[in-house]
């Protein structure tokens, strides 16, 4: 067991972990919001997707990243990753932070975009695009009730949604049908949707082609915005753990699959060059 004497203490980066490629449309949200600090980066690529294993073997996977990212330097690590937030989040709040060092963090991305919900829906009825493992973890459902009871909730799963995202396929035209299908499919289960949340990392990409389908005044929600403005109040909020957040402006990427892949499906999402190292986990 890993234990606070073990971990660096000096300030470091923050962390942003994910399954995947996802979490840089989240790591992205963060730079353009809060551009002074330091960033490590983490995709446990090798491994990915999370969306369809186990809430045990997500958590575990998820416990491995969040150490080796205590044990590079990080106090903060935000999981920049639906199914991990789903799956894992509470888990290393209660059991393992308590362990490992109780002065660290860990947050996740479902609450910041759930507590968004209520000033941004009119008709009290909102619709979730994810992934099948985060529809059934209902992890929207239960966040949005807490915070707002009046609030409908329904969820659509959509599988072939990241094989596009990832495969370069987002703005051709074969990944019309897959999105028109997910649209219709949400829409019929509650046509009084007026807000959509985007709670897969990777749908921001497909942006164009969700809003060409959905009902003309539905607002879609993306993540990174709202997640970079939570981080920004939490730090407002928590001071002693900003303070231990590194100020240089500079981002570092890992990955558990091969750095040149990494590279190549990065600049999909990022549209710039990155350099990359390879680690393992486990």
């Amino acid at each position: 067991m890993m234990t606070p004497d073990a971990l660096p203490t000096a300030p470091g980066p923050i962390g942003i972990f994910d399954s995947g490629y996802g979490g840089l449309t989240i790591l992205h949200g963060i730079r353009q919001r809060l551009p002074q600090y330091d960033y490590l980066y983490l995709g446990d690529n090798a491994r990915a997707p999370y969306g369809t294993r186990s809430f045990d073997v997500v958590y575990q996977f998820t416990r491995q990243a969040v150490v080796r990212l205590f044990q590079m330097g990080c106090h903060l690590v935000v999981l920049g990753c639906n199914t991990a937030s789903a799956k894992a989040l509470r888990t290393i709040q209660q059991t393992d932070l308590p362990r490992l060092d109780p002065q660290r963090r860990v947050l996740g991305i479902i609450r910041p975009t759930a507590e968004v919900v209520g000033s941004l829906t009119r008709t009290r009825h909102v619709g979730i695009f994810a992934t099948e493992g985060t529809i059934r973890s209902e992890s929207y459902n239960l966040e949005i009730g807490k915070l707002f009871p009046d609030v409908q909730v329904s969820g659509v799963a959509c599988p072939f949604w990241v094989p596009l995202v990832e495969y370069n396929e987002a703005t051709g035209p074969g990944a019309d049908y897959f999105v028109r299908k997910r649209v219709d499919q949400l829409m019929s289960l509650d046509p009084q949707i007026d807000t959509v949340i985007l709670g897969c990392t990777h749908y921001p990409l497909l942006l164009p082609k969700i809003r060409r389908y959905m009902p003309s005044g539905v607002r879609i929600v993306s993540q990174g915005h709202y997640v970079a403005d939570s981080l920004s109040h939490y730090f407002r909020r928590h001071p002693e753990i900003e303070q231990r957040c590194t100020r240089g402006g500079r981002v570092h990427y890992l990955t558990t699959e091969n750095p040149q892949k990494f590279s190549e499906q990065a600049q999909i999402f990022l549209r710039e060059p990155v350099e990359v190292e390879h680690i393992t986990l486990g």
